[in-house]
């Protein structure tokens, strides 16, 4: 198969859930495709088994982590997002290098940062108390200058509330301010769903709570 042949396979293969645990060895043998699409697919579908399948994906595991270090952001972006995936399944497959995820945050490109945040969220839906000594970096995330990562960063705050509210409290005043003062409406609405989540007031901003009660569905509910 050319690239855009094994592209459409690779995708029909993605809503083919019964097909996942037999498909993993293959799947995990395109991460050394000379192609970057192809190779960013491998990538993005070997987390999404690991939802299914937890076990047969953890021998990918070292190989997925070598991606980090790829100079091709969209690499690095598909890396993040399988080991959230991976860890959300079975933290225990990428405990080794969970510490290491961190330097993401700070990633000169946005879409990387943009990805750490949806990976922490994934691993923190079954694994919240791990990020109780790193919610300065979420924190630094709230005023990225890039709108999406902005956008994404008070999810974190949001999935942490549900689960472990006196993470987020030390940040109900800063996440109200800019619920109310930032310039992009979505990251108005996100900060409002984490103060919403952690069971904290939005007495201050009762226009924008009524917004927020008709659009509770944040961006990535897939990771809910």
């Amino acid at each position: 198969m050319n690239e855009k042949e094994l592209y459409q396979a690779l995708g029909a293969l993605t809503k083919d859930k019964s097909r996942w645990s037999a498909q993993i060895p293959y799947v995990s043998s395109l991460l050394t495709h000379e192609s970057v699409r192809i190779q960013a697919k491998a990538l993005w579908l070997l987390g999404e088994m690991c939802l299914k399948a937890p076990a047969e994906v953890r021998n990918a595991v070292p190989v997925i982590v070598s991606f980090l270090d790829s100079p091709t952001p969209l690499l690095r972006q598909r890396a993040l997002n399988a080991l959230g995936r991976i860890g959300r399944g079975s933290y225990c497959a990428i405990e080794p290098y969970w510490k290491s995820l961190f330097r993401f945050a700070s990633d000169e490109d946005a879409l990387v940062r943009l990805s750490f945040i949806w990976a922490s969220e994934n691993i923190a839906v079954n694994t919240p108390d791990i990020y109780a000594e790193h919610m300065p970096s979420f924190e630094a995330l709230l005023h990225d200058a890039d709108d999406k990562v902005r956008m994404e960063a008070p999810e974190m705050f949001r999935v942490l509330g549900k689960r472990r509210p006196e993470l987020v409290r030390p940040y109900m005043e800063q996440l109200q301010s800019i619920s109310e003062t930032d310039p992009n409406r979505v990251v108005r609405i996100h900060c409002l769903g984490a103060i919403k989540a952690a069971g904290l007031n939005c007495e201050r901003a009762p226009s924008m709570r009524m917004i927020a009660a008709k659009q509770d569905t944040p961006a990535n509910n897939q990771n809910e």
